[in-house]
C-alpha cells in the first residue's frame, strides 16, 4: 500500500471524478473508495480513465473499499463485494474494510432508523460473523487483503486473536490531536497497515491547520502546514488518506519531505486532544450528511 492514500469521501458526484482523475495526475496511486460514499461508480470511471490513458497500469494501483453496516450478515458480504467491484469497474480489490464495527438493520437503506430518529442495529450478527465472510473474499481470489475501519483497540483485539486471516490494515481517524499511540503500537508490533483518516483535520476551523506549532514548524522548514501534518503522519509509521479537491492541492499533498526530529518532538508534545468524526461510538460516520441521497 502507497504511504500517501487519496480518500474519495466528495458528496459532489461530478467533482468526485475530476479531482480523482487530478490526484491521479499528481502522483496519487491508494485510493480508498466506500459503497456508503454512493460514488464508487464516479471513482472507477476516474481511473477507468486513467488506465486507459496509458503509463499507469492496473498493477500500479492500490484501490481499497468498504463494506456498509446494512451489509453485516455473513450472506450479504459477497453480493456487496461484488456489486462495489461492479461499480468501480475492476476485476479485482486490493483491500476491503468493514467500515465500521456496528451492524444496522440488514436491507437497501444505509440508514436505517425507527420513528424517533434511532440507527437499528442488527444483534442478530457478530463483527467475528462479518469477518469469517470477508476471510472467504480473500480465499476466492478477488480480494487481496482485509481489514476494519473506525475500530477501537479493545474491538480489534478479539478479531485479530480469533481470525484466520489476520488483518492487514486498520483505518482510522488519527492526527496530533488523536495521534492513537497505543494502537498505532499494537499494530506495528503485529504488522498491520494503521491507515490514518482526517490527517489534516477534515476542514474543522480553527483546527490542525492554524494550530501555531504546526504553522511555525511550517514556517521553519518552508513548507505549507498540511505538507507538514503529512510529514509527521508518514514518518511516525503509518499511512494515510488526504482528499484534495483539486489539482494544486493534490499536488500539494503529494510534496512531502522529512521533517527534522526536534520539529517531529514539538508535534508530539501537543497537548490537544479532540476526535473529529464519532463514528467510533455509533457506527454514522460524522463526515456523511445523514440520508444524503446518491
Amino acid at each position: 500500500m502507497p504511504a500517501l492514500g487519496f480518500g474519495t469521501l466528495i458528496p459532489d458526484l461530478a467533482a468526485t471524478i475530476t479531482a480523482t482523475r487530478d490526484a491521479l495526475e499528481a502522483g496519487f496511486r491508494h485510493f480508498d473508495c466506500a459503497e456508503r460514499y454512493r460514488n464508487e461508480r464516479e471513482v472507477g470511471r476516474a481511473l477507468q480513465a486513467g488506465l486507459a490513458a496509458g503509463g499507469i497500469a492496473r498493477e500500479d494501483m492500490f484501490v481499497t473499499t468498504k463494506l456498509w453496516n446494512s451489509n453485516h450478515r455473513p450472506e450479504r458480504v459477497g453480493p456487496a463485494f461484488e456489486a462495489s467491484l461492479e461499480r468501480l469497474g475492476l476485476k479485482y480489490l486490493d483491500l476491503y474494510l468493514i467500515h465500521t464495527p456496528f451492524a444496522f438493520q440488514p436491507g437497501d437503506d444505509q440508514d436505517p432508523r425507527d420513528q424517533d430518529g434511532n440507527v437499528l442495529y442488527d444483534h442478530g450478527v457478530t463483527l467475528l460473523d462479518t469477518w469469517k465472510a470477508m476471510e472467504d473474499l480473500v480465499d476466492h481470489g478477488r480480494c487481496r487483503a482485509i481489514g476494519l475501519s473506525d475500530i477501537s483497540l479493545d474491538g480489534l483485539k478479539p478479531i485479530y486473536e480469533s481470525a484466520r486471516i489476520k488483518p492487514a490494515v486498520v483505518q482510522v481517524e488519527s492526527h496530533p490531536y488523536l495521534p492513537e499511540t497505543e494502537l498505532l503500537g499494537f499494530c506495528k508490533a503485529r504488522d498491520i497497515v494503521f491507515l490514518a483518516f482526517a490527517p489534516l483535520g477534515h476542514g474543522m476551523k480553527p483546527g490542525l491547520l492554524e494550530d501555531p506549532v504546526i504553522s511555525a514548524i511550517a514556517a521553519r522548514v518552508g513548507k505549507t502546514p498540511a505538507q507538514v501534518l503529512l510529514a509527521w503522519a508518514v514518518q511516525r509509521g503509518t499511512a494515510l488518506l488526504t482528499t484534495p479537491r483539486n489539482a494544486a492541492r493534490a499536488r500539494e499533498n503529494f510534496d512531502i519531505s522529512a521533517l527534522p526530529q526536534d520539529a517531529l518532538e514539538e508535534i508530539d508534545r501537543i497537548q490537544t486532544r479532540q476526535r473529529l468524526n464519532p463514528v467510533v461510538t455509533t457506527g454514522v460516520p460524522g463526515f456523511i450528511p445523514q440520508g444524503r441521497e446518491a
